[in-house]
């Protein structure tokens, strides 16, 4: 019986130490660059379920359990999450609004991308979905490695491994999306939301139009007349909706033309959330993006 319980003592003295830090992301984007850092430490959690609006989130008493608990809490900022900024003036620990982050390459809205039909993108706003630069999810998990080791240094050394071998994967996964869309950087698409432009400059895309759609106004015949002139005038295209439905504009819009439909995801919605999740989001992008533009 002692021999047993000494083994079983060694082997819990064998088995890695987790770090008693708790770390929390509005998004899941910003879970899955974590989930790189923390990889064999932590596991990182996600305030937002898959599907729900950081525009218009309303948070639930568990939610704020889990703001008030979290040891380090990170959120893109008050032009994406407009629910956030009063809940977190009575929070405790740090905040860090990732917008905000020296050396991060931001981009804002311009006039003409259709804003009389899109209220949350007013030119001249940054836009928010920065996650989708590779260069921009460096910058982020260099900060929460720093964070980390701070927090927990006896893992210190670990993070920052972490932090190297994920930049190392990126670097590689750069380089073979880059010459996966190189070859369909001509041919023309359209979305039904102004999310990609950080991942379209670095890989040489250019969306043809934006169909903006807001859930709460559907869009006049005018409009819809408008949108499928131009989609007569692009002939055969690439119409990109979101999950996790597709827009019933979507089959109008394309009925009897050249078109064909497909999804974007820019939160990662069905990917795992470890260490390659944030890569499997990008490779998901790219492999949408060029599987419906090559069989054009």
């Amino acid at each position: 019986m002692f021999r047993s319980f000494v083994a079983l003592l060694l082997a819990c003295l064998t088995l890695p130490a987790q770090a008693d830090v708790r770390l929390l992301t509005s998004l899941k984007p910003l879970q899955l660059i974590a989930a790189a850092v923390q990889d064999g430490v932590g596991e990182p959690a996600a305030l937002l379920p898959p599907g729900a609006s950081p525009h218009h989130y309303a948070l639930r008493p568990s939610d704020l359990r889990s703001l008030e608990a979290a040891t380090l809490f990170y959120w893109i900022g008050p032009d994406l999450e407009t629910f956030l900024p009063k809940v977190l003036a009575g929070r405790g620990g740090p905040s860090v609004v990732v917008q905000e982050l020296p050396g991060l390459q931001l981009r804002h809205f311009q006039a003409g991308h259709d804003d009389e039909h899109d209220h949350e993108h007013r030119p001249g706003t940054i836009d928010a979905h920065l996650w989708l630069l590779p260069a921009n999810a460096q910058v982020i998990a260099a900060r929460m490695a720093a964070d980390l080791a701070t927090a927990d240094p006896e893992h210190a050394e670990r993070y920052r491994a972490n932090l190297g071998a994920f930049e190392q994967r990126l670097a590689a996964l750069d380089q073979r999306l880059k010459a996966r869309l190189d070859k369909v950087g001509n041919k023309p698409y359209f979305v039904f939301h102004e999310a990609y432009d950080y991942f379209e400059s670095a890989y040489g895309l250019e969306h043809a139009g934006v169909f903006s759609v807001s859930p709460e106004v559907q869009p006049g015949a005018r409009h819809v007349a408008e949108m499928r002139q131009r989609l007569q005038a692009a002939g055969p295209a690439c119409v990109f909706s979101e999950p996790p439905l597709q827009p019933r504009l979507a089959g109008t819009l394309s009925d009897g033309l050249p078109v064909r439909l497909a999804v974007l995801d820019a939160m990662g919605s069905d990917v795992p959330v470890d260490a390659g999740g944030y890569e499997r989001l990008l490779e998901n992008l790219a492999d949408n993006l060029a599987g419906c533009l090559e069989a054009l």
